[in-house]
């Protein structure tokens, strides 16, 4: 049997599903899904499986216009996960059609995407008729030349297998670059501070779009097969640190509970957490939080 392996970059507006559809992808929750936009700051790889094919997702952040260092890195990373891959899939919805975002990206996609496949993939089709798919399906083909369009729901999983057997036959022959158990790349203690991240974001809404990063400290192995987890919360002003911590301390316990229930899920063991709130006030600032995230610090240089 002929293996094949390669790499596969997810590219899109913030919110368009490229996290949801990595998971849907790879059987399992290996990146951040919230209702807000640009949640994902690293190139998160997940790791799917097709007949011989591995497959190896590349979930950018979110491709906007940046206003700031955090911004343009973020911005550099998914773009960076674009030219090194061997095929590229731009995820649009269908119900925003094609938005200025959209048409920004389709002009860095001449250069970008050249000599590699590039497929199209509409997804959230349950939200419009038709007519209107074959019209969206018509117009952004005409704008770039696609291999393939697919009309998916990642959420709910319509048309994402066809996406994947035609993944895994784009791939390059080669030996998987993966043990076959393993569904993603990321270090454990990222994957636990994103876990973290994500029930913060969900907690607090509004309150705190970008001001706050999560990083595992520590992370102590037990003989009897659990672990100790140490987490810092770091936010950039006093002000943000109550808000993350609650009233007597509600919020942060039950970020605590909720991600802790997930780790131990994810991990099938027992987990004991503890967070603790710092104010940083020039995180954005620091080259070692970038780090943190897996992103270049240089890469938010104007």
């Amino acid at each position: 049997m002929t293996t094949r392996s390669g790499f596969v970059a997810l590219i899109g507006e913030p919110n368009a599903g490229k996290s949801t559809l990595t998971n849907t992808l790879v059987g399992a929750k290996v990146s951040i899904v919230t209702h807000k936009v640009q949640t994902t700051r690293a190139r998160i790889r997940g790791v799917a499986l097709d007949g011989d094919a591995q497959i190896v997702l590349v979930d950018t952040p979110g491709l906007f216009q940046p206003r700031r260092r955090l911004d343009r890195a973020m911005v550099a990373a998914a773009w960076g996960g674009a030219a090194d891959a061997d095929v590229i899939v731009l995820l649009i919805e269908a119900h925003r059609g094609v938005t200025p975002g959209v048409e920004r990206i389709l002009a860095e996609l001449e250069n970008v995407g050249r000599n590699r496949p590039v497929a199209l993939a509409i997804n959230k089709i349950d939200r419009v008729k038709s007519d209107v798919l074959l019209a969206l399906t018509s117009d952004m083909n005409e704008r770039f030349p696609f291999e393939k369009t697919f009309m998916i729901s990642a959420e709910k999983g319509y048309g994402v297998e066809d996406l994947r057997h035609w993944l895994a036959e784009k791939m390059p022959e080669g030996p998987w670059l993966y043990p076959e158990d393993q569904i993603a790349d990321l270090p454990l203690r990222m994957i636990a501070a994103e876990m973290t991240r994500e029930k913060l974001t969900l907690r607090l809404h509004q309150e705190l779009p970008y001001q706050l990063t999560v990083e595992t400290e520590n992370w102590e192995e037990r003989p009897d097969g659990s672990a100790r987890v140490d987490q810092v919360v770091y936010v950039a002003r006093d002000g943000h640190k109550g808000i993350v911590l609650g009233k007597k301390g509600e919020t942060i316990k039950a970020v605590s509970q909720a991600a802790r229930a997930e780790l131990e899920e994810f991990l099938g063991r027992k987990i004991h957490l503890f967070l603790q709130v710092k104010v940083r006030p020039n995180w954005l600032e620091e080259a070692a939080r970038y780090s943190e995230m897996g992103l270049d610090f240089k890469d938010g240089n104007t």
